[in-house]
């Protein structure tokens, strides 16, 4: 039971009911020769294969049954998202600030379980996008009521030229955290490749440093602009898009405002790595260059 339930985590079916199926990758082949180990230690004995093609069965079938088992996962999601839907059409009539609440919580929740079952989604069954599609859809018709999600109003920043910002001097506070360690990977990978940054301290005023660019600073030229977070001001200005670096932006708003908007199981890992990095790194600019790897790890991540 134990082995069947670790197969059942790892997204494996069934085929014939004697042998389980994964796609290969790197991670599977790692989780394999674990749990065969694990097997072999409980006195038992297990064996796999890496599989270029079997015979009696074409690539379009093996994937046709994947599908058929996320989508039969995906059911119960349906089920609670459709309550869901329900509650949201009364609270539209009848706002409830409550209920909207309790209705968010509830939310974040079926988009968990969602994200579970997607992650062993391998061949994009047409029922999880089709579920996708609705989550994103109940959370829009939700922030419509609750007021603008972060970013609604980025037509209020004005737009500015990368042209313009080349080879500066980026400055910002001492003791850089999550918004200015994603933020300053953000203007060195899309905005200044050739950014160098100083940092603001007790013994040092905007005064030194006329020609630089201020982030993340009181009244500086970039920072927090009403609910949303510098890295998102950033996005905004330069007009930066993408799912992956949307993604992040949500992480670093959720770490950095704490309002409880959004939800990702990335966020407390990289909560945990950017502290234990802040607590080794020998001075701000050891910590921020440090910081700028973990988020190019976590945009090269989300991108594949």
């Amino acid at each position: 039971m134990r082995v069947w339930r670790r197969l059942n985590k790892l997204g494996a079916i069934s085929l014939k009911g004697s042998v389980y199926l994964l796609p290969f990758s790197e991670d599977h082949l790692e989780a394999l020769h674990w749990l065969t180990g694990e097997v072999a230690g409980l006195g038992g004995e297990a064996a796999f294969v890496q599989a270029g093609r079997i015979e009696t069965v074409d690539d379009g079938e093996i994937a046709a049954l994947f599908n058929s088992q996320r989508e039969h996962e995906y059911a119960p999601v349906e089920g609670e998202l459709e309550a869901l839907e329900v509650r949201l059409s009364s609270l539209e009539q009848q706002p409830d600030s409550e209920g909207l609440g309790r209705l968010s919580v509830s939310l974040r929740k079926v988009l968990k379980g969602f994200r579970s079952i997607e992650a062993t989604d391998f061949f994009h069954s047409p029922r999880g996008a089709a579920v996708k599609a609705r989550l994103e859809g109940l959370a829009e018709r939700l922030g419509k009521v609750t007021g603008p999600p972060p970013g609604a109003r980025a037509g209020a920043i004005a737009p500015k030229r990368k042209e313009d910002y080349q080879s500066r001097i980026w400055l910002t506070r001492a003791h850089p955290f999550v918004d200015r360690m994603a933020s300053a990977w953000l203007i060195r990978r899309f905005i200044d490749p050739q950014a160098r940054f100083e940092f603001l301290e007790k013994d040092r005023t905007r005064d030194e440093f006329p020609e630089a660019v201020s982030f993340d600073l009181p009244g500086g030229d970039f920072a927090h602009e009403r609910d949303q977070c510098t890295f998102e001001v950033l996005l905004a200005a330069f007009s930066l898009r993408g799912k992956a670096l949307r993604q992040i932006g949500e992480v670093v708003h959720e770490l950095d405002l704490k309002d409880g908007r959004f939800h990702h199981p990335q966020t407390g890992g990289v909560e945990s790595i950017l502290l234990g990095l802040r607590k080794t790194a020998g001075d701000d600019r050891e910590a921020l260059e440090e910081g700028i790897k973990v988020f190019a790890r976590l945009y090269a991540a989300l991108s594949k």
